[in-house]
């Protein structure tokens, strides 16, 4: 600690610590215009010198460390002229044009100026305007407003991992440009906008929709993906107009390309703002609410009268609130009589929990995500950080970067991820299982194991190092591509004792070997001790939003909410519920088309999902939705999947309603409504609550209040403790338990299964999987990402593409033993032989045409078209 005195009061310090920030802690505020909290210092703009006793010239405080009995001036007459006439020089190019200029009325300069009282210039120089950048997509600079404090630059390097831009050239022409002179090609996060202190980033699809003290401002959790993200919707006349995040938030101000522009999304041309109702013709017509849901309600207990509750199944929605997805699963089960409840979470994610939850006694990750940063090494496997959930991976670039975590990165393709990577284990396709277990062996191999957690918390380690024994690197190295030397030093850069970080994703958990897979991932987790109350965590991620809440809520056929099973809890929430709820485990999402074809189940309803566009197969879902009696679909758009519906019920965003919603690393966080829902849309949990009266009028749902049905959530599924602190709210959070608080954790079986051998016919492995500028199929209905990527497209390897005889640019033909599809070639260098990859976003494309299973990888033949 440094002992020093600021404007004549004492203040300790840890050394390093900067005079700008001792300061803060005694209540003092020093202008600034280039200091940004969570990225470092450049001392550019000189707005905040302070005089220090014995120096002769003024010192910084945002770079300068404090010093022991230092004694600090913050502000005095020199220090003010100093500070206006620094502004005055900044002024002398900048445009007036604060009428035009987007930043108007949240301007840091503006407010700098007032504060200062810099209402003239006594310098002048003739004026060489810089050029105005029209070209970026998404995002406009005004290169003359710049004042260069390169806020913006560091935030894109060392928050965002992009690189995109730079300072270009050199004194009064200096600008930010792209580094390579071309129209900007980045992740269009806007983080460069947030940080901007003044007009010259704007937000081109925000520029001249209005002032920003015009826009009523609602503080919400962003509805992409599931890193729930803290934002403010900006909306005026119920349209949302702008994204923005606060830096004082748990994301601090860091959104994704869909979290600050995927809102154009809700204001699309192609919301559903009506009722469909198929008429006798086949024809979908626009109904009222009393029709759609009366005609529901009528052919559903019809459907149940004749062939009793089994007879119907839902596929819910990992869009939805846990509230909604609650209200859903009670409907189903309590209204109908069906435990025939599934979700898409069921490709990956749902059945990577059911491994995690009996090995650790935990579903979701072990801890919050910010424990990433204070990792000293954090290992990524088969994930795209930035495409699956955008937050995990600016946490994972702090660890690297700022508290200099060794990074492990494995995956059957490189990503963004792979320069920041002091390892990578670039595996095979279908070599999942066998890279896991080859790190577990390399790590005890090198004794690197965390001994003392897996004496203490763990069972059946010495059945998992026998098994290990049994596996020789030479076989690991055939399957999985990835040698000993690789895995010995990835093994060294994990260390022995550490907090480690343990982050897995779609390639793990949609892997060929997919449970195998999985358990070794939650060994890697135990070997390392990353999943302990010492370790830094094991995350496992997925795309969208509200997977983790989905399931909290009981939207699967093994369990009820809360996770209990039906033979000790049936008769409990039966009992709750004013119904019998039938005690044996339902359907699953395959099992359910399977009764469907066999004529076992006759209506299915569908909330906030497209199966004709996720399931693999689509030739055959297609054949299946098409033979009900009864399909309802509940959406926002209309999907495929509506387009087959019998009745169609419009749906409202994440913007037109309150609730909540859990992360995947268990963060449970409120927000209220900022929008009215588009025409005349509903919400799900009114359309629910509604349907769910006319269906069976034993209680009156629809007049349950928001606080009742949370303590009912809490009581019944005894996932939650301490109270929210959100405003009107009660429900409750996630505990944030150690794993193991009961019984230890168990190592897995290791059994790899041989890896697939692609045939002649089909000798290339086709990847389809998420890319970071859209999330789900959502944020294909916004014309902000479309505007940064608008179509699919296949990324073929040179050697690949050399053999076929095509070049970037080509329509190429890719064929399965499922089907084919056409699609335009981009020909990379960087792309791995032997691999084809597809965004898995897209509806055009139907490459769910060429699959068959839940794994997201298929033996493919590439020719042209």
């Amino acid at each position: 600690m440094v002992t020093l005195t600021i404007d004549g009061r004492q203040i300790q310090a840890p050394a390093g610590t900067t005079i700008l920030d001792a300061a803060a802690e005694l209540g003092i505020k020093i202008p600034t215009l280039c200091w940004l909290k969570k990225v470092s210092t450049t001392g550019a703009c000189r707005i905040c010198v302070v005089e220090i006793e014995g120096v002769d010239r003024f010192m910084t405080a945002c770079n300068t460390p404090v010093k022991e009995g230092i004694v600090v001036t913050t502000t005095s007459p020199k220090l003010e002229k100093a500070r206006q006439k620094t502004l005055e020089l900044m002024l002398v190019n900048h445009p007036l044009d604060c009428p035009v200029c987007d930043a108007g009325g949240e301007c840091d300069l503006q407010d700098t100026c007032f504060a200062l009282k810099v209402d003239r210039n006594e310098y002048a120089a003739e004026r060489e305007p810089l050029p105005i950048i029209y070209d970026w997509p998404l995002i406009e600079n005004c290169s003359t407003r710049c004042i260069l404090c390169e806020k913006c630059v560091k935030v894109c390097h060392e928050i965002v991992g992009a690189d995109a831009i730079e300072v270009k050239n050199c004194g009064d022409r200096s600008l930010i440009g792209t580094v390579d002179g071309k129209p900007l090609n980045c992740d269009f996060c806007g983080n460069c906008i947030n940080a901007c202190p003044t007009g010259t980033l704007i937000s081109k699809p925000f520029k001249f929709r209005g002032r920003p003290w015009t826009f009523d401002v609602t503080k919400s959790v962003c509805a992409f993906c599931s890193s729930g993200c803290q934002i403010e919707y900006h909306s005026r006349d119920g349209r949302v107009e702008r994204v923005t995040s606060s830096d004082d938030g748990f994301n601090r101000g860091n959104l994704c390309v869909n979290g600050r522009f995927g809102y154009a999304a809700f204001n699309s041309s192609g919301r559903l703002t009506e009722p469909l109702l198929r008429d006798s013709a086949g024809k979908q017509q626009e109904t009222v609410w009393d029709q759609a849901l009366g005609t529901v309600a009528a052919r559903l207990k019809d459907i149940v009268s004749e062939s009793g509750g089994a007879s119907v199944a839902g596929i819910g929605s990992p869009r939805a609130t846990n509230e909604e997805s609650y209200l859903f699963q009670k409907f189903l089960r309590a209204a109908v009589g069906t435990n025939n409840i599934d979700s898409e979470a069921r490709l990956g994610y749902f059945p990577a929990q059911l491994i995690q939850w009996r090995m650790l006694g935990y579903s979701g990750g072990t801890t919050a995500m910010d424990a990433i940063e204070q990792a000293t090494a954090v290992v990524v496997l088969g994930s795209d950080l930035k495409a699956e959930s955008a937050g995990f991976a600016y946490r994972t670039i702090q660890a690297a970067t700022k508290n200099d975590a060794r990074l492990v990165v494995a995956g059957a393709r490189a990503s963004w991820l792979t320069p920041f990577a002091n390892a990578f284990l670039h595996y095979r396709p279908g070599g999942e299982a066998w890279l896991v277990a080859g790190l577990n062996k390399a790590i005890l191999a090198e004794g690197l194991e965390n001994k003392t957690f897996i004496d203490t918390h763990t069972t059946e380690f010495a059945a998992f190092t026998a098994a290990l024994d049994g596996i020789s690197f030479e076989r690991i190295d055939e399957a999985s591509g990835v040698g000993e030397a690789e895995l010995r030093e990835a093994a060294r850069l994990i260390g022995a004792n550490g907090r480690v970080a343990v982050i897995y994703g779609a390639g793990i958990m949609r892997a060929a070997d997919a449970a195998a897979a999985v358990t070794g991932v939650v060994n890697l987790a135990l070997v390392t001790g990353a999943a302990g109350t010492d370790g830094a965590g094991i995350y496992p991620l997925d795309e969208k939003n509200n997977t983790q809440g989905m399931l909290d809520m009981g939207v699967c056929p093994e369990y009820l909410p809360g996770y209990h099973g039906y033979d000790h809890a049936a008769a409990r929430f039966g009992a709750e519920w004013k119904a019998t709820v039938p005690g044996t485990a339902g359907k699953d999402l395959f099992q359910i088309v399977e009764g469907i074809e066999k004529g076992e189940i006759r209506a299915l309803y569908v909330m906030g999902s497209d199966p004709l566009h996720f399931m693999p197969d689509r030739g055959r879902i297609l054949k299946a939705l098409q033979k009900l009696d009864l399909l309802v679909v509940q959406d926002l758009f209309l999907t495929d999947t509506a387009r087959l519906a019998h009745v169609v019920l419009p749906a409202a965003s994440g913007a037109e309603k309150s609730g909540s919603f859990t992360t995947v690393d268990n963060r449970v966080q409120c927000f209220p409504r900022a929008v009215a829902p588009a025409g005349e849309a509903r919400t799900d949990g009114e359309i629910l609550a509604k349907l769910y009266d006319l269906v069976a009028p034993v209680t009156n749902i629809a007049a349950v209040s928001a606080e009742e049905l949370h303590h009912e959530i809490a009581r019944l599924t005894g996932l939650y403790s301490e109270q929210c602190d959100h405003e009107g709210c009660r429900m409750g959070r996630v505990k944030n338990r150690p794993a193991f608080s009961g019984q230890p954790a168990t190592f897995g079986p290791v059994t790899p299964a041989p890896p697939v051998r692609r045939d002649g016919a089909h000798p290339l492995n086709l990847i389809i999987g998420p890319v970071l500028h859209h999330n789900g199929t959502f944020s294909t209905w916004s014309d902000n990402n479309m505007a940064v990527a608008g179509e699919a497209y296949v990324e073929v390897a040179s050697p690949d593409a050399h053999k076929a005889g095509v070049v970037t640019g080509n329509v190429v033909k890719i064929s399965s033993p499922r089907g084919s599809i056409i699609l335009t070639a981009r020909v990379l260098d960087e792309a791995p032989e032997g691999t084809l990859f597809v965004p898995s976003h897209f509806r055009e494309a139907q490459v769910n045409l060429l699959t068959q299973g839940a794994g997201a990888t298929v033996g493919v033949k590439l020719e042209k078209a």
